[in-house]
C-alpha cells in the first residue's frame, strides 16, 4: 500500500475509513452514528432509506435501489454495523483511527471463500447435582464426579471430530462438529463440596448431521454419567440449510459465473461460526456469505485486523460486477 494525500486518495477508501472510525463497538454501539453515516450514502445516491425499530434502540436501516422491474423480488445485502470489543493496548494503532499504513504486506492466497451454509450454534448447560457435605470426607455421587464424566464425553467427543477433520485434506472446519468448554460454576467455599455444578458447551453442529440423534446423544451422556444430570439449551438452531453450490441454481449460476469471467478462484464452504444467513436459508431464501478479501490475513475478531488498500478497491470492483450479474438473473416461475 501506498500513502497518498488526501486530495488524491480513492473515494471509496476515504468513505471507509470515515466509516471504521464510528465506534460502534459493543457493549455500547453507537449505532445513531452509523444510521446517519448511511443515510448521508442513500441522499447522495437518490436511493430511498427506511428505518425499523425492531427492538427498543436496535434499528434495521433498509437502502433500496429499485431495478428496472420493481415487481420482481429484491436482492438482499446484509450485514451487521455493530464491532466486537477491541483492547485497545493489543493495537498498534488506535484501532478506531482507521490508520493507514504505506508498508502493509499481504497474505498470498489467491482464492476467494464463499459459504453456502452454516453450522448451528447450539449453547448447552449441563447441571449436575449430587450430595454436599464437609470437604474433608470421601463424600459418594457427587455433583463433581458426575459432571466430570459429561465433560469427558463431550472432549472425547471433540477429540474425534478433530481428528475427523486433520485426517481428511479435503474437509473444512465447517464441515465436522466442534464444541468447546467456555464456563463452569459452582461451589460456595473451598471447605464445602457442593450440592450443584454446571458446565457451559458452546456447539457448533455441522449440517449433515441429524439433530434429533444429536440430542440423544447429549441425553445419553448425562443419563451415563448418573442420576440428577440434566442439561438446558440457551440458543438451540435445528433448521440447517444449504444453498446449491452447482449450476441448477440459477443465483449460483449468476455469482460464479461472474466470479470466472473476472478470473476469480472460488472455494464454497461451510461457515464454521453462524451469521444471519442462517435464519435467511430456513425460510427458503438462497444466501451466500461472500466477503472479496483474498490476500487478507485471518484476523477477525483479533488483534490489529486490517485490510489492504489494493484489495479493498478490487473487492469493490468485484461487488460491482457480481450485482450487475445477480440482479440480471431472468424471472423465476411465478414471479411477475
Amino acid at each position: 500500500m501506498t500513502t497518498k494525500g488526501p486530495e488524491s486518495e480513492h473515494p471509496s477508501v476515504t468513505l471507509f475509513r470515515q466509516y471504521l472510525r464510528i465506534r460502534t463497538v459493543q457493549p455500547n454501539p453507537d449505532y445513531g452514528a452509523a444510521i446517519a453515516f448511511l443515510e448521508e450514502r442513500a441522499h447522495q445516491l437518490g436511493l430511498s432509506c427506511q428505518k425499523v425499530e425492531v427492538a427498543p434502540g436496535f434499528v434495521i436501516t433498509v437502502l433500496t435501489w429499485l431495478g428496472t422491474n420493481p415487481t420482481l423480488p429484491s436482492i438482499l445485502l446484509n450485514s451487521h454495523t455493530d464491532v466486537v470489543p477491541v483492547f485497545k493496548e493489543h493495537w498498534h494503532h488506535d484501532p478506531f483511527e482507521a490508520f493507514k499504513d504505506s508498508e502493509g504486506l499481504a497474505n498470498p492466497t489467491d482464492a476467494f471463500t464463499v459459504f453456502y451454509s452454516e453450522r448451528s450454534p447450539w449453547w448447552i448447560r449441563v447441571t449436575s447435582t449430587g450430595k454436599p457435605g464437609h470437604a474433608s470426607r470421601f463424600i459418594e455421587d457427587t455433583a463433581a464426579e458426575k459432571l466430570h464424566k459429561v465433560i469427558s464425553s463431550i472432549l472425547a467427543f471433540r477429540e474425534k471430530e478433530k481428528q475427523r477433520l486433520q485426517a481428511n485434506p479435503h474437509l473444512k472446519e465447517g464441515a465436522v462438529t466442534s464444541v468447546n468448554l467456555t464456563k463452569l460454576e459452582g461451589g460456595v467455599a473451598y471447605n464445602v463440596v457442593p450440592a450443584a455444578m454446571s458446565a457451559s458447551f458452546d456447539f457448533r453442529v455441522a449440517p449433515d448431521v441429524d439433530m434429533k440423534a444429536f440430542e440423544k446423544q447429549l441425553e445419553t451422556w448425562c443419563r451415563e454419567a448418573g442420576e440428577g444430570v440434566t442439561f438446558e439449551f440457551a440458543q438451540k438452531f435445528t433448521e440447517p440449510r444449504m444453498t446449491r453450490p452447482d449450476d441448477s441454481n440459477p443465483w449460483w449460476a449468476a455469482f460464479s459465473g461472474a466470479c470466472k469471467e473476472m478470473n476469480l478462484t472460488l472455494e464454497p464452504q461451510i461457515f464454521p461460526a453462524a451469521t444471519d444467513s442462517r435464519y435467511v436459508r430456513a425460510v427458503g431464501i438462497p444466501a451466500l456469505g461472500f466477503s472479496p478479501m483474498n490476500h487478507t490475513p485471518v484476523l477477525l475478531h483479533d488483534h490489529n485486523e486490517r485490510l489492504h488498500e489494493a484489495v479493498f478497491l478490487r473487492g469493490v470492483d468485484i461487488y460491482t460486477r457480481l450485482l450487475s450479474a445477480l440482479a440480471s438473473v431472468p424471472a423465476m416461475p411465478g414471479e411477475s
